[in-house]
């Protein structure tokens, strides 16, 4: 079952970084045209393995960065994921039963809410900055 969770999650994460990067570079300055199709191209060169045929316009209905409110941010799902990934793995490797972090955990995000940046709140909670390395970990790329 974990192999079969695991399976082409690299393939995956590539994917989520190509739309972040296309998502970012989009929103950094005017493009039109055949510029938008040249965007997408040079940052698939960059993170794609497999290349889309060329009739594919998948940035035409990339709603996500539009009308789904996350203009610039669609990083936010893989940056969301680092940082889950790192504290249940802290949790997970303290212990989960009884676990001191679980409680920070319940105390400090949960209490807290959007009240501050989940950035404060995850490093209030562990001490730390997050490690991106529990990210591969979760996703069997170790």
């Amino acid at each position: 079952m974990i192999r079969a969770k695991n399976f082409q999650s690299g393939m995956f994460m590539l994917r989520q970084i190509e739309f972040s990067l296309f998502d970012f570079e989009l929103h950094s300055k005017l493009y039109q045209g055949e510029e938008i199709q040249n965007l997408l191209d040079s940052i698939r060169e960059q993170t794609a393995l497999i290349k889309p045929p060329s009739y594919n316009k998948f940035q035409n209905g990339f709603s996500h960065i539009f009308s789904g409110g996350y203009s610039a941010g669609y990083y936010s799902y893989k940056w969301a994921e680092v940082l889950s990934a790192d504290a249940y793995y802290a949790i997970v490797d303290e212990g989960v039963f009884g676990s001191d972090l679980a409680k920070a955990y319940k105390e400090i995000v949960l209490a807290k809410g959007g009240s501050q940046s989940m950035q404060e709140l995850f490093v209030e909670m562990m001490g730390r900055e997050c490690d991106s390395k529990n990210l591969l970990r979760l996703s069997g790329i170790e």
